[in-house]
């Protein structure tokens, strides 16, 4: 490796380490031995490989040494021509070894990208709602991909950069110093004219680096909120265009200009390590011509030296720069330990039962509830503030009780923010209840696998969420194993199949992110379809027509009768005329339940829904109550 390719090297590692100065954590170093453990085989022959690389490394130069001397002398040339062969040999090995590192190394650091990337993803899988409703998308992601990627590093790039640089420093300055210690020393004099500049340099890179990187993540963020339907549409009618256009230009002017001033200082930087290096090897050739003519030193070995000055200060300055690449990795790892730490608030017992077949029942004994604070479920690297918000636990749930018997609908009425969709979140298990019991076919939801709640309650939200996928991968996401027969039959009863035949591809068409292709009341007969599609025996409905126009809430309330029909259900409803048929209708209001009965009973009672009610005719709100 040359000087300038060296140089490079350097400056872009120091460039792109995360410049953090933290000591060693044992924890962490053992945490990552424990990631290391089972491919402890490949690391070994990883760098095994990497030294004897680092000894062929040396042997070159010195074989070209003995050609010069066996030219200068006058030996026969079958001496020089296996001297040439042996060099042709060394370096085909060479080359063969660097490719079957570069194997090594390619298969150590995926294996570990793997490894890392499924942990953390099944982690995070299993973390309660509440840690994606304060989770920044973006932050969580960059865990997944560059803190992954940073600490892949520390196997395929920092420990056989590591292990092969010391060896053939030591070799490489043991051979020198045995051909020549005056001049040894003397290269080693101008190591930190080369040295200090690379870091110095490299520092200066680093944070034009990031101040380039913030504003290309300032940008990126911009163009994701301004480029999606619902924030293109508000800048469309709210925005000032021009404004807009103007904010992303200083931006991009700005990572322009660091362009321009990057570009300069490398090469500047470049151009003076190329003159040192020049510097060193006239140097070597000098006083080595001088030792030679003065016959000290033999002619071959002034070549040996020049071959390896080069290699004597490509090591030493990679190890230069080796604990910025180290501590970059150790950062990394931290990062993905971090996440990695963070418990669940909901676990499954390792004795979890299911279901018990047949019919269903729900009950809410005594409940109580308060969402958790965010250091409970969170962290502030991820929420990206800098320290999290310690208020949260304060009860929203006061003692709820009621029973949904088999087959029968309750109906959740109340103010916004009265605790409904609390109530409806703790039925799937999305949150643990702090007191009292939530049971679901007589079982405390705490006592029952995720997949067997999964399979026995569906939900359908108000946002009607559908994937940038197609209506197949939609509909099949409750149930992989359907036909096509299923599929379409489902639709037929969402009253979807034919919406879906019209489409260019039918089920394959794609419906666009979060399902903007489709209008409100299509996005919410779909998610009815994959409700219908899970055959689950438990229904919650949490404001499954809200936002629709009489036309759409028509044609999703007849969705909702397929999906309902024979099913335990709990609906919560703004509009009251979904909710008049249900067996019983519970009023929350403050988290309490402080009315319960029919529509005509809490009617005749004269208080909280009849107000509603009243409020509803009134208004104008709901039409059917009013006819």
């Amino acid at each position: 490796m040359s000087m300038e390719t060296t140089a490079w090297t350097q400056m872009y590692s120091v460039m792109n380490a995360q410049q953090e100065r933290r000591p060693f954590a044992r924890a962490t170093l053992r945490r990552i031995a424990a990631f290391a453990r089972p491919h402890r085989r490949r690391i070994t022959q990883f760098v095994l490989l990497s030294v004897l690389t680092a000894v062929l490394a040396v042997a070159t130069p010195i074989l070209a040494g003995h050609v010069v001397d066996a030219i200068v002398s006058g030996a026969d040339s079958s001496l020089v021509v296996r001297y040439a062969l042996l060099i042709a040999v060394i370096a085909v090995a060479e080359a063969a070894l660097g490719i079957l590192s570069r194997w090594l190394s390619a298969t150590l650091g995926e294996g570990l990208i793997l490894d890392l990337r499924t942990a953390v993803f099944d982690h995070v899988q299993r973390m309660p709602v509440a840690f994606f409703t304060r989770t920044r998308t973006g932050a969580l992601v960059s865990r997944l991909n560059n803190d992954v990627i940073g600490a892949q590093r520390a196997f395929s790039n920092t420990l056989s950069g590591v292990v092969a640089n010391v060896v053939t420093l030591l070799l490489t300055l043991g051979v020198m110093l045995a051909l020549s210690w005056q001049i040894t020393l003397l290269a080693l004099v101008l190591l930190p004219v080369f040295v200090l500049p690379a870091r110095r340099m490299g520092t200066r890179m680093a944070r034009l680096q990031r101040e380039a990187a913030h504003h290309n993540a300032a940008m990126g963020t911009r163009m994701t909120e301004r480029f999606s339907a619902p924030g293109a549409t508000l800048i469309k009618l709210f925005g000032r265009p021009g404004d807009e256009s103007a904010e992303f230009a200083e931006r991009a002017s700005r990572v322009r200009d660091i362009g321009v001033r990057t570009a300069m200082a490398q090469s500047a930087f470049i151009t003076a390590l190329t003159l040192v290096s020049a510097l060193a090897l006239a140097l070597v050739y000098g006083l080595g011509g001088y030792f030679a003519l003065e016959g000290s030193l033999e002619a071959g070995a002034v070549v040996s030296l020049a071959l390896l000055l080069t290699r004597l200060y490509a090591p030493l300055t990679a190890l230069a720069g080796a604990r910025v690449e180290v501590m970059s990795a150790l950062v990394s790892f931290e990062r993905v330990f971090e996440v990695l730490d963070l418990e669940p608030l909901i676990a499954e017992k390792p004795d979890a039962g299911r279901v018990p077949e047949g019919p269903v029942a729900v009950e809410f004994d005594d409940v109580r509830f308060g969402y958790p604070a965010a250091d409970k479920v969170s962290l502030a690297s991820l929420e990206e503030v800098a320290s999290l918000d310690g208020r949260g636990g304060a009860e929203v749930l006061h003692g709820l009780s009621f029973r949904a018997e088999p087959g029968q609908t309750v109906a959740l009425v109340g103010s916004s923010g009265a605790g409904k969709s609390t109530i409806a979140q703790l039925l799937p298990r999305l949150y643990d209840a702090d007191a009292g019991t939530v049971r679901v076919g007589g079982v405390d939801v705490r006592d029952l696998s995720a997949d067997s709640l999964r399979d026995t309650i569906g939900m359908v939200t108000q946002d009607g969420h559908l994937f940038h996928e197609s209506v197949r991968a939609n509909l099949l996401l409750a149930r992989p194993g359907a036909d096509e027969d299923d599929l379409w039959e489902v639709l037929r009863r969402a009253r979807l199949d034919d919406l879906v035949r019209s489409l260019p591809d039918g089920l394959d068409t794609v419906v666009g992110e979060r399902g903007y292709r489709l209008s409100g009341g299509e996005r919410q007969r779909m998610t009815i379809a994959r409700l219908l599609l899970a055959r689950q025996r438990v229904v919650i409905l949490d404001e499954a027509t809200a936002h629709l126009d009489n036309t759409s809430e028509a044609a999703v309330q007849e969705a909702l009768a397929e999906a309902l029909s024979e099913r335990t259900a709990v609906v919560i409803a703004h509009r009251l005329s979904t909710v008049r048929s249900a067996d019983q209708i519970l009023v929350v209001e403050d988290g309490r339940i402080v009315e319960r009965g029919t529509h005509e009973e809490l009617l005749l009672t004269g208080g909280r829904y009849a107000e509603l009610y009243r409020t509803q005719f009134l208004t104008g709100d709901d039409v059917e109550v009013a006819a």
